[in-house]
């Protein structure tokens, strides 16, 4: 398995580069710079970029709503180039909380939109024409919603690469099985080896079933959180607050994926409560019905020993990428954890 790490959001770009480039001789893999609601992601992995020269950048995510399918297939093709060819799309369609409360554009069918955002990206990078007659996105633009003036288009620059890697973020059955038909990389949020195959494993199955062979075996990038050592057991706690925000106060009733997830994992009446609590204001108690077999599930948390019966799981169930959140005071500390779970993997 590879390592990876999904950078600060609030972090500054003079520390953050300085951190990477330890990491990268740490040996880890690939770095995942997020964008949610804060500096753009496409700034920093540009500045990433010109100070590194192994390790991989991933967007994480790219919000599929933000920009055009053109836009996000030349922003890839540009970070591509100016990393030699280390660039990954990570893309997603983030919530409605985001999309709709920050950048005011409609949430809607994100399983069509991401399907046809892909097709176009492809063409790009073939340096094709563009011509797109989809549901969602028309290139050219059709006379009658237009001018009438557009006309078929090609990148004006070569790419380093005609097929630039692309990690989906999705956990929806149909998400699911469109990432595993059509991407390189599926990013499942909150991964629990045990119950990988029950919640994922048909959806899985139907869109492998449908992959293209020239896109390889499907990358799967599992996000533990990382705490490694003797006395790493009091780090479990800290994994609840995030897991309480996500299940109970990521979206209304009914209207919650995360809440959806654990429901999926067996969680049915915990996600319940944590919900009605989180979104009555309950912030401490919503944490605290969080349940503790679950935190340990999802994470990589404990004494080397049992970290490396859990890697294993995450193993057999299919990971082959660890994009790990690890519990450290510092730089100096998140390196060590890193050093440390690339020696455990072996």
């Amino acid at each position: 398995m590879r390592i990876g790490m999904q950078l600060n959001y609030s972090g500054g770009f003079e520390e953050t580069v300085e951190e990477v480039g330890a990491l990268e001789r740490a040996g880890m893999d690939i770095a995942f710079v997020p964008e949610a609601y804060s500096f753009d992601a496409v700034s920093q992995i540009g500045f990433l970029a010109a100070k590194t020269s192994t390790i991989e950048l991933a967007s994480g995510i790219f919000q599929i709503y933000t920009r055009t399918p053109s836009l996000l297939a030349m922003t890839a093709a540009g970070l591509d180039y100016v990393s030699g060819g280390r660039f990954v799309m990570g893309i997603g369609a983030s919530g409605p909380q985001v999309i709709e409360g920050f950048h005011g554009v409609k949430y809607d069918a994100p399983l069509g939109r991401t399907r046809e955002i892909v097709d176009i990206c492809r063409q790009v990078w073939r340096r094709e024409k563009v011509q797109f007659d989809g549901k969602y996105y028309q290139i050219p633009l059709p006379a009658d919603k237009g001018t009438g003036l557009g006309k078929p288009l090609k990148l004006i620059n070569h790419p380093v690469r005609e097929s630039i890697p692309i990690v989906i973020a999705s956990l929806g059955p149909k998400n699911v099985a469109l990432t595993a038909e059509i991407a390189q990389g599926w990013e499942p949020i909150f991964f629990h080896p045990e119950k990988a195959e029950s919640v994922w494993g048909d959806s899985l199955a139907e869109g492998k079933a449908k992959r293209d062979p020239a896109l390889g075996e499907l990358d799967v990038y599992a996000s533990p959180t990382v705490a490694i050592g003797d006395d790493a057991d009091q780090f479990l706690p800290w994994i609840k607050p995030q897991l309480a925000l996500y299940i109970g106060g990521m979206g209304a009733k009914g209207k919650n994926f995360y809440n959806d997830l654990a429901v999926r994992y067996g969680y049915e009446a915990e996600a319940e409560k944590i919900q009605d609590l989180y979104l009555a204001g309950k912030k401490e108690e919503a944490t605290a019905a969080v349940p503790d077999e679950l935190v340990r599930s999802i994470s990589l948390i404990g004494t080397e020993s049992f970290v490396k019966e859990r890697l294993a799981a995450f193993e057999a169930a299919g990971a082959t990428t660890l994009n790990i959140h690890p519990i450290a005071s510092d730089s100096a500390g998140r390196v060590k954890q890193v050093e440390l779970l690339k020696s455990l993997i072996g």
